[in-house]
């Protein structure tokens, strides 16, 4: 009896593991809570049959019986060091710059990969795995010692027992996060109030003040989280880089965080960390910013660290604002791609020192998985410029059963059916002709960053589509000072100027129409990169998708939408009004690239020139019929390197690509050399 208890207590233990990494690590649970609640009832009953059978690392084992008198202090083995912080791209590319500047002066002339990790908003904490088994958990102190909260810590059940790995280490320190989700908060806090107790403000002080409890018990009933982002001590891992590193927790069992990205240029990862500010609010965990990394461990110990901090990291952080008020209703809006977009009406409230009374709710999902109802009482965030989203819903504060808002199935301006996109996120109104897609369409289509045309605000385009007077861009072309005198705040002098803008707007070009045309995926630097190679709107219609996918930097996804819209009839109306309208499809003979002196040549741009910035001087090579690239290779013909050049400056010493300083720049713009 006792082998095959043996047995099964060993299988039992195994599938429970399985089931722990499927929730924690893949978020991809296969069986319900209360399965998995049933597989840990019987083998705690079986150990409790046979305890000679029970073991400290069985999933039973991870609440202790009895409270620790105090928390004893424990020293790291490699110090847990602060990063430093930065708040805006300007101060992380002047980091990025003494990065590679110092590893161009240490001989080092490999390229860099920079990482992009999501900065969790929780407590530091480090565990040391002694053969696999965990054997020490302590929080950060003061850097060199710290806490040892081991007993709390086997309370989270993402954190492993026992790594999954036929081979682990003899000693590894793995450093991470202890945090506590949104929706968990809210649970918990519902509990606090039917205790009759008051709730906790926000995820980071309860699992601060959770981890430090003496009582496990106690903690065990705070639903505490973990994600690896880092190593200490280590012997044996075998990683080359963070990316490595990321992998091998995975394959441990160890929770890393979501989204983490590597890039071959800073920019390229800036440029997605402030696009990615903007989906923040799809997580499930707070997050206070990010943190950048060379993604390289032998760059890493080149680069070493200061007392404090690493070199090699730093984290940019963007201010965050919250505040509590109530909502007082939820209506939709329609965009200019038909996407309905719920939003929140808000009993107004003081946010980052200006009054909020609205917050996006992004999509019908979001609303479902916060369970977000008319008159609850919210929690809402400000990140950076971004516009406030609901954090999560203050359900302990809830009065009665308020109604589950439904989406609408019909668009609430037009009346049409809506569909839902392929990935079942989003809801739009197909009817290309909906009124307020048109008023969203022409906003854009006027707007400073695309056609620029001057005095046609908010007011006047929803006059105009009202009225019937505008119903495609086409129809802006044959307006007359006639037709919008009679409109409101408008006069004579007021319409007659308006029409001139109008008409200015004629001749701004192929790539400002195509940025005004709101085509998915395309904006000022898509265009501009579209139209260097196809500088007129029948090249670019004559052009197959893969034509377009062989444009530098544009790839399958972007070439995809670019064709389906030009091909669509929609898209061909479209230029065809524009082209009858007089509106220039093709870029201004004085802005081609073609028969410069650059022709045919790329050059990429370093360091700090004295009479360009980064953006004049690569426009200069672009009207110069050059191909300005963010990257060296054996394909880049030139290096423009100024003050301070870097690791760009050493790569392109060791492939032989002939540097010019910023005199020999001007003389090749010139075509003096």
């Amino acid at each position: 009896m006792t082998a095959s208890a043996a047995t099964r207590i060993e299988k039992l233990r195994d599938e429970i593991r399985r089931h722990d990494r499927k929730y924690y690590v893949e978020a991809a649970p296969e069986i319900t809570d209360r399965d998995y609640d049933r597989l840990v009832d019987e083998l705690r009953a079986l150990e409790a049959k046979h305890p000679d059978l029970v073991t400290p690392d069985s999933p039973t084992q991870r609440v202790g019986d009895e409270p620790v008198p105090d928390l004893r202090p424990v020293r790291h083995r490699v110090p847990m060091m602060s990063i430093d912080n930065t708040y805006g791209a300007d101060d992380l590319a002047a980091w990025g710059r003494r990065v590679e500047k110092l590893l161009a002066e240490s001989g080092h002339d490999g390229p860099i990969e920079w990482v992009l990790e999501l900065k969790i908003d929780g407590v530091a904490m480090s565990l040391r795995y002694d053969d696999g088994l965990l054997a020490l958990a302590a929080t950060r102190g003061n850097g060199t010692t710290g806490d040892d909260v081991t007993h709390n810590v086997r309370t989270i059940h993402g954190v492993p027992l026992v790594l999954g790995l036929q081979s682990p280490p003899a000693t590894v320190e793995v450093r991470g996060e202890v945090y506590m989700t949104n929706s968990d908060l809210v649970t918990l806090n519902e509990e606090q109030a039917r205790s009759g107790l008051p709730p906790f403000a926000n995820t980071r002080n309860v699992a601060a003040g959770s981890i430090r409890l003496l009582d496990p018990r106690e903690c065990a009933k705070r639903p505490l989280r973990f994600f690896c982002h880092g190593v200490g001590d280590a012997t044996g891992l075998g990683a080359a880089s963070q990316t490595d590193l990321l992998a091998w927790a995975v394959r441990a069992g160890l929770p890393v965080a979501p989204g983490t990205q590597v890039f071959g240029s800073l920019d390229a990862l800036v440029e997605r960390g402030t696009s990615l500010i903007e989906e923040l609010h799809a997580l499930d965990f707070e997050v206070d910013g990010f943190v950048v990394k060379v993604n390289r461990f032998d760059q890493q110990r080149i680069l070493g660290a200061t007392a404090k901090s690493p070199r090699w990291a730093i984290a940019w952080k963007f201010e965050k604002f919250e505040a509590t008020t109530t909502l007082a209703g939820i209506r939709v809006q329609v965009g200019r791609g038909g996407t309905i977009t719920p939003v929140a009406d808000l009993e107004p409230v003081e946010l980052a020192g200006t009054v909020v009374r609205r917050a996006s709710l992004h999509n019908a999902g979001e609303i479902a998985r916060k369970d977000i109802r008319v008159g609850d009482v919210l929690v809402v965030e400000k990140a950076g410029k971004v516009i406030p989203h609901v954090v999560r819903v203050e359900k302990h504060l809830r009065r009665g059963s308020p109604r589950i808002w439904r989406f609408p199935t019909a668009c609430p301006e037009c009346g049409t059916a809506v569909v839902k996109d392929e990935d079942g996120v989003y809801i739009r109104c197909p009817n290309v002709g909906c009124p307020a897609r048109s008023r969203e369409r022409l906003r854009f289509f006027a707007s400073r960053g695309a056609m620029d045309i001057e005095g046609l605000g908010d007011k006047l385009v929803e006059q105009l589509v009202s009225t019937g007077l505008v119903t495609d861009y086409a129809d802006l072309y044959a307006l007359t000072p006639e037709q919008l005198e009679p409109l409101e705040r408008m006069g004579k002098k007021s319409a007659t100027a308006l029409v001139g803008q109008i008409a200015a707007s004629r001749s701004r070009g192929l790539v400002r129409v195509l940025n005004a045309l709101g085509i998915r995926h395309v904006g000022p630097r898509v265009a501009t990169l579209l139209c260097e190679r196809f500088p007129t709107i029948d090249g670019l219609q004559a052009a197959s998708a893969e034509d377009l996918a062989n444009v530098p930097e544009i790839g399958e996804i972007i070439a995809a939408s670019v064709h389906a819209w030009l091909a669509s009839d929609d898209g061909r109306r479209t230029i065809d009004g524009l082209r009858d309208a007089g509106v220039r499809l093709d870029v201004p003979q004085a802005d081609r690239v073609a028969g410069g002196p650059l022709t045919g040549k790329t050059l990429v741009v370093t360091g700090t020139l004295v009479g360009f910035s980064r953006q004049e001087a690569e426009e200069a090579i672009r009207q110069a019929g050059g191909r300005a690239s963010s990257s060296v290779s054996k394909k880049t013909d030139y290096l423009v390197a100024g003050a301070e050049a870097g690791s760009k400056l050493a790569t392109a010493t060791k492939l032989g690509i002939p540097i010019l300083d910023e005199a020999a720049f001007r003389a090749l713009l010139a075509g003096d050399a």
